[in-house]
């Protein structure tokens, strides 16, 4: 196979190991740095060019586009999707996660528990949009975050609306969650890949920290699932159209509360965590798309 990642950099762990593990079986990967990309729309003729030359015959597709890239980065994706390649997390999908208002709206329409979430845009609601939540402590996040950047946890309803007056005064986009204090500091990150959970982990937060993001200092060990979080994490990253995906999870006292929903989670937690291969387990699933698609090809052909 003819494998492309769409990367910022070839030296994230993430993905050189994509790169490794599809070397490692004979596949041809190249590494594509979205924002280098350029396109050239015309019906029946699109195309893409890297570095003055075409892009052409590629197989399969793994993005790793960044928050700072979404919007060139999934065009460039869409283009691809547009000249007949596979990927395992299409444009659309990824702009569904990146959006978490969006995101949590899907998934609730799906019947996914979650921590109750409030949004509103008018100052003169702010305290009945807050009233909807109920008592602090609230969580305060943008709505286009990573890595809990742009997560706050205010722990009276004054420091509630002086974080929304500050976010407000940025004109950013943000939600307000309540806190489930039982969590104690950590959550669980599933990583579906297809139509399973090959690995999941539990983060926890360091000392002073409420949020469990290894990138915030937290630290993970492997973790042993309920059949209810592998079904929760399964389902939401079907209902958003991905098959690749990082699904976060609250142990909570009335059951899995989804958090978010990574569309480029990152490998090297996990597998240190896990020792799990997660970077084989998307080479298997890009084999097997590979597989199936060489079938439907000879069925049309026998018909």
């Amino acid at each position: 196979m003819k494998i492309a990642i769409l990367s910022r950099n070839t030296r994230l762990y993430s993905t050189k190991r994509l790169v490794e593990a599809g070397r490692e079986r004979g596949h041809v990967v190249r590494v594509l740095d979205p924002l280098r990309c350029y396109v050239r729309i015309a019906p029946g003729a699109v195309a893409i060019r890297y570095n003055g030359k075409p892009v052409r015959d590629i197989d399969a597709v793994i993005p790793r586009i960044g928050t700072s890239s979404t919007f060139y980065g999934t065009a460039v994706l869409r283009q691809l999707e547009m000249m007949g390649v596979y990927t395992p997390n299409p444009s659309d999908a990824v702009l569904r996660a990146r959006d978490k208002l969006r995101c949590l709206q899907i998934l609730a329409a799906q019947g996914i528990a979650m921590p109750i979430t409030v949004f509103g845009d008018n100052p003169d609601d702010s305290a009945d949009v807050l009233a909807l939540l109920g008592e602090p402590p609230h969580v305060i996040k943008l709505n286009e975050g990573s890595q809990g950047t742009g997560v706050v946890l205010a722990e009276k309803r004054s420091a509630s609306q002086s974080v929304i007056e500050a976010f407000r005064g940025l004109y950013a986009n943000f939600l307000v969650q309540e806190f489930i204090a039982e969590a104690n500091g950590s959550d669980i990150r599933c990583f579906v890949v297809g139509k399973k959970v090959v690995a999941a982990m539990q983060r926890v937060a360091s000392p002073g920290d409420f949020r469990a993001n290894l990138h915030r200092g937290g630290s993970a060990v492997a973790a042993v699932l309920s059949a209810e979080e592998k079904r929760i994490a399964v389902r939401a990253a079907a209902a958003l159209g991905l098959e690749i995906a990082g699904v976060d999870l609250l142990r909570s006292n009335r059951g899995p509360l989804l958090l978010e929903v990574n569309a480029s989670p990152g490998l090297e937690g996990i597998e240190a965590a896990t020792g799990v291969d997660v970077a084989g387990a998307i080479m298997n699933l890009l084999e097997s798309r590979e597989r199936e698609k060489g079938v439907v090809a000879s069925s049309r052909r026998r018909s």
